[in-house]
């Protein structure tokens, strides 16, 4: 098995050696899997719990104060899942995953995301926040009434680009996905690429990808699956940097992408200040 993880695009974070080793570890422990669709499962259950990453525990909270998930996976057969909007949900990513396989749907949303993962056996009603999120959301002082009264302090406040996210192949099979807690102060609500086919995830004959950085920008350019179709042209690591290159020229927007092709090679590229990443 052959398996690229990323950590997020972003500032460059507190602990790297940390946080990489845990994406390292991530990565080792997805290349026992069976199959790609349950290696990037593997790959980013451990960085939706840790609150190292933006995913899952410990992610970015929403202007009313709760953390909502997104995830989305993609196989190189073309079966897609996704899933968004989740309060309560660390595994966002095995939501997505059920919706692909269990469901004739591409998104579930919502409370009734929240509500099809307690029947999949998903855990949820988790408290995703930790001591150092509730203080950050605190000290913002936020706003209370609904969204109209949310809107200005939105506006001041929104920021934040990180998100996980793997791609994984046996040599014949192929999948992508990534998974998020979005972007901190946000309208509550909000979802961004992640679970957009073709934005934050993508994957088809010619490889995968997992996208990660400004949401807004990577859904309107469709990021992840310009970075596959450069595989026509370039290996991975080109479409990578390609892909980030042409993102920029058209949204001015930051982001990092990864990319696999069948054969196992890798690509990353990124144009904010740091993106960890790990190969397997």
């Amino acid at each position: 098995m052959h398996v690229i993880v990323h950590g997020g695009a972003g500032s460059p974070p507190e602990s790297p050696a940390t946080r990489q080793e845990t994406l390292t570890n991530a990565a080792e422990q997805a290349t026992a899997a069976e199959g790609p669709m349950d290696a990037v499962l593997a790959a980013l259950r451990p960085l939706e719990s840790d609150p190292a990453f933006n995913a899952g525990v410990g992610g970015a909270v929403q202007s009313d104060g709760e953390v909502r998930t997104d995830a989305g996976l993609m196989t190189d057969a073309g079966q897609v899942g996704a899933a968004c909007a989740m309060s309560g949900v660390v595994h966002a990513t095995d939501v997505a995953h059920s919706v692909g396989t269990e469901t004739p749907h591409v998104l579930l949303a919502g409370d009734e995301a929240v509500d099809f993962a307690a029947d999949m056996g998903i855990d949820t009603g988790c408290d995703l926040t930790t001591a150092e999120t509730r203080q950050r959301y605190e000290a913002a002082d936020p706003p209370g009434g609904g969204p109209a009264d949310h809107l200005e302090w939105v506006r001041k406040h929104f920021s934040g680009t990180d998100t996980v996210g793997a791609v994984a192949t046996d040599g014949d099979r192929l999948a992508a996905a990534t998974s998020t807690a979005g972007r901190w102060f946000a309208l509550a609500g909000r979802v961004g690429d992640v679970p957009q086919v073709g934005a934050g995830f993508y994957a088809d004959d010619r490889g995968g990808a997992s996208a990660t950085g400004e949401g807004e920008a990577i859904a309107r350019f469709g990021l992840a699956r310009h970075a596959v179709e450069l595989l026509d042209t370039y290996g991975p690591r080109q479409a990578a940097e390609e892909a980030i290159a042409a993102f920029e020229d058209a949204t001015g927007g930051r982001a990092g992408v990864i990319v696999l092709d069948h054969a196992g090679h890798t690509g990353a590229e990124r144009n904010t200040a740091a993106m960890q990443t790990a190969t397997r």
